[in-house]
């Protein structure tokens, strides 16, 4: 869509305020796109977030098709930063080791290890293989992890399947 600048301000004004949620963003990228006409209104806006931080990146997408007031690029736009401070915060929480680890938490062994692409997996006691990212991974974070570590985490439902999330080095 055409650049605007009162749209621009806005981008900027929104991205300014999510330093207050996590001080180490390094690159902030919002795509704003118009890709469907509707028959009987104008377009909905597609707004998307991506915030570069050390060791990952967060992807906020608003897909049009969910959100009828999206009609108003404003209100998308709104919207798209404010699931972003959400997810900043979260990540921000999960850095610092604030995530509670559950008492119901389980335990596994790191099996597979892809440091270069960030992710790896980790086998339950009954065998279950489940797939783990480094932004789900408290401190010391990560880089401290080895094929063979043993690891607390919490399981959820991921968009390919359970994987494992709040992983926590055992004993930590």
């Amino acid at each position: 869509m055409p650049s605007s600048e009162a749209i621009e301000s806005q981008i900027r004004e929104k991205a300014g305020t999510l330093e207050r949620f996590y001080e180490k963003i390094t690159n902030c990228r919002v795509i704003v796109e118009a890709p469907h006409r509707r028959h009987h209104k104008g377009k909905l806006y597609h707004v998307r977030v991506d915030i570069a931080v050390p060791g990952g990146e967060l992807v906020v997408k608003r897909e049009p098709s969910q959100h009828a007031s999206h009609e108003d690029i404003y209100v998308a736009i709104r919207d798209a930063f404010e699931a972003a401070r959400r997810e900043l915060q979260d990540y921000a929480r999960r850095r610092r080791g604030q995530v509670k680890v559950r008492e119901n938490s389980s335990t596994a062994r790191v099996t597979k290890l892809f440091p270069d692409k960030g992710y790896g997996f980790l086998e339950t006691p009954d065998g279950r293989e489940l797939y783990f990212h480094r932004n789900s991974v408290l401190e010391p974070g990560f880089e401290k992890i080895n094929l063979g570590t043993e690891v607390r985490f919490a399981e959820e439902q991921g968009e390919e399947g359970p994987q494992a999330s709040t992983v926590r080095i055992a004993g930590r």
